[in-house]
């Protein structure tokens, strides 16, 4: 019977393995996941709880409430920015529960990608009736 350790380890040598369009296709699945058990109308920071536990759940590494800092003359300036979830280290997700997506919502996204250096982003509306009308995904 193998270890734990080495059962874990697996996991994660098979999500080292997992392109970036694998990652975003598990971090979708996971999103409507939380979105089948919970449903639209809670507040952002509930869904961010229970999508983190979900990826969790599937074996993937994330990182909540990650500080992007805003470089000005070469300076790196805290602005208080920060990312919803970084997933696997390469995948920006920012989250909403708003009554729908808004320009700025897409303008947020694209300039955390940018600050971060990151080139793929979800954002994810989870007050929609169907969550695949909240997804939207953006490459830089």
């Amino acid at each position: 019977m193998p270890s734990v350790f080495s059962v874990l380890n697996s996991y994660r040598i098979a999500v080292a393995r997992m392109t970036d369009n694998d990652i975003t296709h598990e971090i979708i699945g996971a999103a409507i996941e939380v979105h089948k058990r919970l449903g639209p109308g809670l507040l952002e920071s509930a869904y961010e709880e229970c999508f983190a536990h979900e990826l969790h759940l599937r074996n993937l590494r994330v990182d909540r409430q990650v500080a992007v800092p805003v470089v000005y003359r070469e300076t790196k300036l805290e602005c208080g920015y920060r990312i919803d979830l970084l997933v696997e280290g390469k995948i920006v997700v920012e989250l909403k529960s708003v009554e729908s997506l808004a320009p700025i919502h897409e303008a947020i996204i694209l300039t955390y990608l940018r600050l971060s250096g990151h080139k793929i982003g979800l954002l994810i509306n989870f007050n929609v009736a169907i969550l695949k009308d909240g997804v939207r995904r953006f490459i830089v």
